[in-house]
C-alpha cells in the first residue's frame, strides 16, 4: 500500500515538473467514477494532455498516463495510449495563421448611405425623397441645378444660394399653390419643410386649448415677427389651415419683395405687412389699439456680430463640401442680410427682449412664440419668462433630416382665460 502511494507522489511530481518545463496545462483525470466523476478534464490543443490520475484505494497498481489522442465523451475513461516516437514537440511554434486579405486600395470606396432622417411633423407635405421629375414639371428651371450626390440620389447644391432659391420656389408651387415666389439675391431662403413643421406644431399648440382641434380659417390671426423677404411662414399657414397673417419687418427692401408675393398671388386680404420703424423695438409701437392674435411666431437672428455670421457661414460651407478658399463664399448658407442674420447681443439678447415685451400685450394675444436655435440660451430664457411673470410656458423639440431645433412658447393668460379666447374662432351664422 505504501508503494502506491509512493508512486503517485512520484508520478504527481515528474508531471508538474514536465509541465512546467514545457508550459504545459495539467489537468487531473478523476476517471468516471468515484467522487469527482463528471468533472471537466483539461486538454492541451487537440493533441496532448497531462492526466493525473487519483488512486483507487484498494486499486492494485496505478492508472497509465498517457496521450488521448481526442477528448473522450463525458462519463466515458479515455482510451490510454503510449506516446509515439514521431509525436511534434510539445513545445512546436504552431501553424501560423494566413494573412488576412487587405483591400484594393484601388477598389473605389463606396460611398456610406448617411442615417435615416429624423422624423418631420406627422403632418408636414415633405415626408420621404423629393420627387424631382414632379418638381420639375411645374418649375421647369430646377433642372439646372439637379444633381446626383454620392449615394446616387437626385438632389441639389445646397451650397449654392440660387440653387436653394429656385428650388424653394419649386417647392411652394407643388406643394402650397404659390405661383409666383422669388426673393432679392442675399436675402434669407430658409428650406421649406423645417418652417412647415414650426406651422404644424403651433397648429398642435391652439388644438390643445380647442379640444384636440385644430382651429382653421380667417378667425385665427397670426403675427409672424421679422417676417423676412420670403413671407414663408404666412404662405404655409394660409396653404395648410387658411390663417390670416400680418407680417412685421423692419427693412424696407424685405417689405416690398413680401409685398410683391403676396400681391402676385392674390393673398391681400390674407396676408397683411407692416414695417416695424423703429428697429430698437420688436412688439412696442408694431401693434395697433384693437388688434388680438392667437398666436405670435418669429425666427431671430442668432449671431451676435457679422464677424461670427461669416464663420457660421464657412463651417456650414464646408459642412456642405464645398470648401474652397479660391471661391467667393455667400453671406450665409442661404444668403441672408445683416438684420435678418445677427443683432447685438444675439440670439438671447433678442428672444428675452421679446419676452420682455410681451408682457405689455398679455391680454393681446393668446400664445407667443419663437424659434430658438442653440440650446445653450434656454437657461436664460426661462430666467426671463419668470420675470415677465409668464403662467405657462413649453419648449417644443423638432427634428428636420440631421437638424435638431426647437420653439419656446409662453401666454399670460389662466386655462379660464384660454377656454374664453377660444370662443374667437367659432363661426358665426
Amino acid at each position: 500500500m505504501a508503494s502506491l502511494f509512493l508512486a503517485r507522489y512520484f508520478l504527481l511530481s515528474v508531471g508538474a515538473r514536465l509541465a512546467r518545463e514545457n508550459d504545459l496545462p495539467v489537468g487531473i483525470d478523476v476517471g468516471c467514477d468515484g467522487l469527482f466523476a463528471g468533472k471537466p478534464r483539461s486538454y492541451r490543443n487537440d493533441n496532448a494532455v497531462y492526466l493525473i490520475n487519483r488512486v483507487a484505494a484498494f486499486a492494485g497498481k496505478p492508472r497509465s498516463y498517457g496521450i488521448p489522442a481526442r477528448p473522450s465523451s463525458v462519463g466515458q475513461c479515455p482510451p490510454l495510449l503510449a506516446i509515439p516516437e514521431s509525436t511534434t514537440p510539445m513545445n512546436a511554434p504552431r501553424t501560423p495563421r494566413p494573412a488576412r486579405k487587405k483591400p484594393d486600395s484601388a477598389t473605389p470606396a463606396k460611398a456610406v448611405e448617411p442615417r435615416p432622417k429624423a422624423s418631420l411633423h406627422p403632418r408636414n407635405r415633405h415626408q420621404g425623397r423629393y420627387d424631382f421629375p414632379e418638381l420639375i414639371k411645374s418649375t421647369p428651371e430646377l433642372a439646372k441645378f439637379v444633381i446626383t450626390n454620392p449615394y446616387g440620389k437626385e438632389s441639389i447644391d445646397f451650397a449654392s444660394p440660387d440653387a436653394v432659391r429656385v428650388f424653394n420656389r419649386a417647392l411652394l408651387k407643388s406643394f402650397y399653390g404659390v405661383a409666383h415666389w422669388d426673393i432679392p439675391a442675399d436675402y434669407l431662403c430658409p428650406p421649406v419643410p423645417g418652417r412647415a413643421d414650426y406651422v404644424h406644431f403651433l397648429a398642435d399648440l391652439l388644438a390643445s386649448v380647442n379640444d384636440g382641434e385644430i382651429p382653421r380659417g380667417a378667425p385665427v390671426k397670426v403675427l409672424d415677427i421679422g417676417m423676412g423677404a420670403n413671407c414663408v411662414y404666412p404662405l404655409i399657414g394660409y396653404s395648410d389651415y387658411r390663417w390670416h397673417f400680418l407680417g412685421s419687418e423692419i427693412d424696407p427692401t424685405a417689405v416690398a419683395a413680401a409685398k410683391a408675393i403676396v400681391q402676385s398671388n392674390g393673398l391681400n386680404k390674407a396676408i397683411q405687412l407692416r414695417q416695424q420703424t423703429n428697429p430698437k423695438h420688436i412688439l412696442l409701437g408694431l401693434l395697433e389699439p384693437g388688434e388680438r392674435f392667437d398666436l405670435t411666431m418669429c425666427n431671430p437672428p442668432f449671431h451676435a456680430s457679422m464677424d461670427e455670421a461669416t464663420k457660421g457661414s464657412e463651417r456650414k460651407w464646408r459642412a456642405l463640401g464645398r470648401a474652397d478658399p479660391k471661391r467667393k463664399l455667400p453671406v450665409l448658407n442661404f444668403g441672408g442680410q445683416s438684420a435678418e442674420l445677427w443683432c447685438e447681443g444675439g440670439e438671447a439678447r433678442f428672444v428675452t427682449q421679446l419676452i420682455a415685451e410681451s408682457a405689455h400685450f398679455q391680454h393681446k394675444v393668446l400664445w407667443f412664440s419663437t424659434l430658438v436655435s442653440k440650446a445653450s440660451n434656454l437657461p436664460a430664457i426661462q430666467i426671463a419668462l419668470k420675470k415677465a411673470g409668464v403662467l405657462e410656458s413649453q419648449v417644443v423639440e423638432m427634428s428636420q433630416g440631421q437638424k435638431q431645433s426647437r420653439f419656446v412658447a409662453w401666454t399670460f393668460q389662466t386655462k379660464s382665460e384660454q377656454q374664453v379666447w377660444r370662443e374667437r374662432w367659432v363661426r358665426k351664422g
